[in-house]
């Protein structure tokens, strides 16, 4: 368990690598949990960027070089409570991140050239 500001916020691991998603998955996980199947363009975190940039808010993906997990809500200031993909391990975790140095997308917006190839 993290304090966060005062407050105790429990890290808790939800999975390890699901069924169909390459050895580096955190792309392929954050598909799944974002729109409910995998989508092997959104296997690269880095293809993630190409959704529009936006202010962190649940729902949203944050991005870096080489991972992407999904904001779930917020604790204090830059730190959120997220869904994170190969998070360490090979597990999948919802835990307490910084999101400083991730930029934030809107993979419900903009771009639908990812969940249209993948029907």
């Amino acid at each position: 368990m993290a304090s966060i500001s005062g407050m105790q916020v429990s890290e808790k691991i939800v999975g390890g690598r699901p069924a169909g998603c390459p050895h580096a998955f955190c792309g392929c996980e954050a598909s799944l949990y974002k729109f409910g199947r995998i989508i092997p363009e959104l296997n690269l975190a880095s293809n993630w960027r190409r959704f529009p940039r936006t202010a962190p808010a649940s729902g949203m993906a944050a991005v870096r070089s080489g991972h992407v997990m999904i904001l779930q809500h917020q604790l204090a200031g830059n730190i959120w409570y997220v869904h994170d993909g190969n998070s360490g391990g090979h597990a999948t975790r919802e835990h307490p991140r910084s999101i400083a140095g991730y930029a934030i997308v809107d993979p419900g917006a903009g771009s639908t050239s990812f969940r249209m190839s993948s029907r």
